[in-house]
């Protein structure tokens, strides 16, 4: 078991208390920016990743945007309830069902959802199974399948990735130093130049001091059942769409964005230059204007 160094939550001038809302027995962890009056935009981390994943600072410009954000701790990940590591209970569609209820906990009817690599893919099945509670869809650094072989019209990783993969070995999970070496080292290998290594160690300093078993977070998330395939449904999307994508993404190389957003009907694409797997601070300025710019489309008034 990891042992958090501060169990409490670090608080910040535009957030709110944090808040705990129950699915059956699992405990999810949630936190919000911003006035509850204002449209509500709910952030997906991707795999493995709690809350921490998006900066206090990224959540509190979207704030300032006129935007109630809400960001919340997945199964495994920070506070949220914890399994033995490889053998989760539950799978992606147990995921989407987690972010519902985080919406029905803020008695929130939709939201605007923003979901970055497998949060990207809880927010398309959300979007298919739960039509009436998403407004708006900004797909970052994911594509339209699930964990697994890539599909045979679409690339896999890339070889530089596997490679950087197979050179790294498991870390001493009792080793808190060794664990957040290998944290950043992991970053590094998805991140494009320039490399911002201490605002990465910054961000899992944080990730470590909330977590209560990191290696179950690291483990279990990849082994979840994926549930059925979603791709071929695509197209039954309603809400306005935007796919971000990193053009030096080595995970899921841009023809995968490429491909989601040609399957959502009316969705747009942004390619941004010199950036990887990663939502490096440099292009933040970015993200918030694709995102808010495709809110708006909805008729969500927010400053851009």
């Amino acid at each position: 078991m990891w042992p958090p160094k501060n169990r409490g939550m670090h608080q910040h001038p535009e957030s709110t208390a944090e808040r705990v809302v129950h699915v059956g027995e699992v405990e999810l962890w949630t936190q919000t920016y911003g006035r509850p009056a204002d449209p509500a935009v709910l952030l997906l981390a991707g795999t493995s990743n709690s809350m921490d994943w998006w900066p206090l600072e990224f959540c509190a410009a979207l704030a300032a945007r006129g935007l109630f954000v809400l960001r919340y701790d997945h199964r495994d990940t920070g506070r949220s309830t914890q399994e033995q590591p490889g053998s989760p209970s539950y799978g992606l569609p147990d995921m989407v069902t987690d972010a519902i209820a985080v919406l029905d906990a803020y008695q929130l009817e939709s939201a605007h959802w923003v979901g970055f690599s497998s949060g990207g893919w809880v927010a398309q099945l959300a979007a298919l199974d739960h039509p009436d509670r998403v407004d708006s869809l900004a797909l970052l650094s994911t594509r339209p399948t699930g964990h697994g072989p890539a599909d045979p019209d679409l690339p896999e990783v890339s070889d530089q990735l596997f490679a950087a993969w197979a050179s790294m070995a498991e870390p001493d999970w009792d080793d808190p130093a060794a664990v957040l070496d290998y944290l950043v080292d992991s970053e590094r290998t998805l991140a494009a130049e320039p490399f911002d290594a201490a605002a990465v160690r910054a961000l899992y300093e944080e990730v470590l001091a909330r977590s209560i078993d990191i290696r179950a977070a690291i483990t279990n998330h990849p082994l979840a059942e994926q549930g059925p395939r979603w791709r071929d449904r695509l197209s039954r999307i309603t809400a306005p769409t935007v796919v971000i994508s990193g053009d030096r993404d080595p995970l899921f190389v841009p023809a995968n964005a490429e491909a989601l957003a040609a399957a959502i009907p009316g969705a747009t694409l942004t390619l941004l230059p010199d950036v990887g797997h990663e939502l490096p601070a440099r292009r933040w300025p970015d993200y918030l204007t694709a995102i808010t710019t495709n809110l708006a489309r909805r008729g969500a008034g927010v400053r851009r």
